[in-house]
């Protein structure tokens, strides 16, 4: 395929593309402040890569980036989905859940994933960035003993945007520090 060849990406693709690009800019733009330490640079990869590439200084380092939602009713009303009455039906049914054992229970599933992966990298960071509104970092911190990091996974660290503007701070999971800010 030469350069000019464009391979034209499904809106899902793109969707999804675009909200790891921000993520990660959102992400980079936070850790860059809190340590002084230039992040710059994002390019996007090809499968079996991390999402995302940057520069930490001056060496690569690679982002692996998810978003939690909570269920997939509450993502595709987050997204702006049309809802139609099998969404509706769900969103109404998660009314009778508790709202954080749900949070819960979305941010353990997305580990459990993400620590099953191999990436052909030699240095990649996990972010997870909540898009659920109810939620914000605090709601983290307070079930913190609930969340559970898999003891083998390839994440040098793991970062959590407490909510999908980053204005509620970034909480660092792994190594467990407990570096907030």
């Amino acid at each position: 395929m030469s350069d000019s060849e464009i391979i034209p990406l499904h809106n899902s693709t793109q969707e999804k593309i675009h909200l790891e690009h921000e993520a990660a800019k959102l992400f980079m733009r936070l850790y860059e402040k809190q340590f002084g330490t230039p992040m710059r640079h994002i390019w996007h990869n090809l499968p079996r890569k991390p999402d995302v590439s940057c520069y930490l200084n001056d060496s690569k380092l690679d982002l692996e980036i998810a978003h939690i939602y909570g269920s997939e009713a509450e993502a595709k009303l987050i997204l702006g989905r049309e809802a139609d009455e099998k969404m509706l039906a769900a969103l109404h049914r998660l009314t009778q859940l508790p709202v954080n054992s749900r949070l819960i229970a979305a941010l353990n599933a997305v580990l459990s994933s993400k620590a099953q992966k191999n990436y052909h990298t030699q240095r990649v960071w996990l972010v997870l960035r909540n898009m659920n509104s109810l939620w914000q970092q605090s709601d983290f911190e307070k079930h913190r003993q609930q969340i559970v990091l898999p003891q083998a996974h390839p994440f040098e660290q793991i970062w959590l945007l407490g909510d999908a503007k980053g204005r509620s701070g970034v909480m660092q999971l792994y190594p467990a520090e407990e570096s907030y800010f």
